[in-house]
């Protein structure tokens, strides 16, 4: 498998880490930001066609996919780590081997892991708090949309890949290009075929094999693609990825186990409640793409570093992640506050709906520089050989830093509350985040890189 057309170049981290960082994630959130404006597309259209139980739908299956994606998110890390240690040894033989056996072991776990969540759609959605005509809704679009997961893993994987040899460009374009297909397919399944909500699935799906396929051909025409997988291999490296990536499987995990739990505090006040949840929930990748995407952005730039035992460059790229996180999520809040009313309006949004809306566009977008400080430790810490203390940092934010705090506020604010409690929570573990980050980053200047 290994591509003929040019000899691979490695791309290690030199210069200004400030600027890499904000060059990474920029493009980076490119490509991740339009994939998430084609769901918030998505969202637009179907709450034209104002149902709520069908917006609610929505909001319960963004829920349950969220699961399946923090499998390909976790994997990615693992990967990511692997191969960006490797290039910053200069050995692209071994960064090549650790691309193939992480990418099969991905598409292995990715399977069986899509096939459970399948079976077991129906008791997942009513697990969620939905009902009735709402759950057959969710039901229906998660059925479509679940066995085509793994090809998005396939496309997260390769394009952590690509990043890890410094090139954000071509993993930018994977996402970018299946992006586009969405946008168009779209609007032509969900209205001019009259599709609804299964044409909003259809497109979903085949998006997500664009973006597989766009993230694999650079890898195998730039960067001497993939090896022949052998068993011995698969079992040699398995070890390593699942050293990184079960622990940062169960970091990411806490994330749409958090959201699951207050989409069922949330669901306790009606759809319009689920509604304005599911339009928040499309918002936030849309306006804050650029801080999900400098968590993958960081790792790589850390790990290469680490691995050429340049631990003053992976101290500074951690705190110049920290400046320009707080510096993205200041300017996307203003932003949001100046467009409320618009992006309600967008929405049909009327009632708790549109209150939930407004509550986002404002105070809590403000609040996500404490998420962006969790994702900047728990990158440094996946790529510098502590995954575990990522694991229990994400878990603590996403079940002490929300259930205690969205259950006292949910009774005094009612569905508003809930949202509140679940982003005051963060705050703590927020700065506990960057604590426990700098304390590995202190803990591996001990330490040597290994292969």
């Amino acid at each position: 498998m290994a591509g003929t057309q040019s000899r691979p170049q490695a791309k290690f981290v030199e210069g200004n880490l400030f600027r890499h960082i904000t060059v990474m994630s920029l493009t980076a959130s490119v490509g991740l930001m339009a994939i998430f404006a084609v769901d918030l597309m998505n969202m637009v259209f179907i709450s034209w066609l104002q149902d709520e139980e069908i917006t609610a739908a929505v909001g319960y299956a963004g829920a349950i996919l969220f699961f399946t994606t923090a499998f390909g998110i976790g994997l990615s890390i693992a990967v990511s780590a692997l191969v960006a240690r490797a290039v910053g040894m200069r050995d692209l033989a071994l960064a090549r081997q650790k691309a193939t056996n992480g990418l099969i072991l991905g598409i292995i776990i990715g399977v069986v892991f899509s096939a459970v969540v399948w079976v077991f759609l129906p008791q997942i959605v009513a697990l969620l708090g939905a009902t009735g005509r709402t759950a057959e809704w969710a039901v229906h679009f998660l059925a479509i949309v679940t066995p085509a997961q793994p090809f998005l893993m396939v496309g997260m994987i390769g394009g952590a890949i690509l990043r890890s040899h410094g090139d954000a460009r071509r993993a930018m374009m994977a996402t970018i290009v299946g992006a586009l297909v969405n946008a168009v397919i779209d609007p032509v399944l969900i209205f001019s075929l009259d599709l609804g909500l299964t044409g909003a699935a259809i497109a979903s799906v085949i998006s997500r094999v664009v973006i597989a396929a766009m993230a694999l051909l650079p890898i195998i025409r730039h960067y001497g693609g993939f090896d022949r997988p052998t068993v011995r291999g698969l079992q040699a490296d398995a070890g390593a990825v699942f050293g990184i990536a079960g622990p940062a499987i169960l970091t990411q995990l806490a994330t749409p186990t958090g959201q699951a739990i207050v989409t069922r505090m949330v669901a306790g006040y009606g759809e319009a409640a689920v509604a304005g949840m599911a339009i928040s929930g499309r918002l936030t990748p849309v306006a804050l793409g650029v801080i999900f995407a400098m968590s993958g952005a960081v790792g790589p730039i850390i790990g290469q570093n680490y691995g050429a035992g340049r631990m003053d460059r992976v101290r500074r790229a951690f705190w110049d992640a920290l400046i320009f996180a707080a510096l993205v999520v200041a300017i996307s809040a203003a932003i949001l506050f100046v467009l409320r009313a618009p992006i309600a309006d967008l929405f049909h949004a009327e009632g708790l709906t549109r209150d939930l809306v407004y509550l986002f566009c404002g105070p809590l977008c403000l609040l996500f520089f404490f998420n962006g400080a969790i994702f900047v430790a728990t990158s440094a810490c996946n790529n510098l050989g502590a995954p575990l203390a990522s694991t229990a940092i994400n878990w603590g934010r996403h079940t002490l830093g929300t259930v205690p705090f969205a259950l006292w506020l949910g009774g005094i604010w009612g569905a508003e509350g809930v949202l509140i409690g679940q982003a005051a929570g963060g705050v703590v573990f927020g700065l506990l985040g960057i604590w426990v980050g700098l304390r590995s980053i202190d803990r591996s200047a001990l330490q040597p890189a290994l292969k």
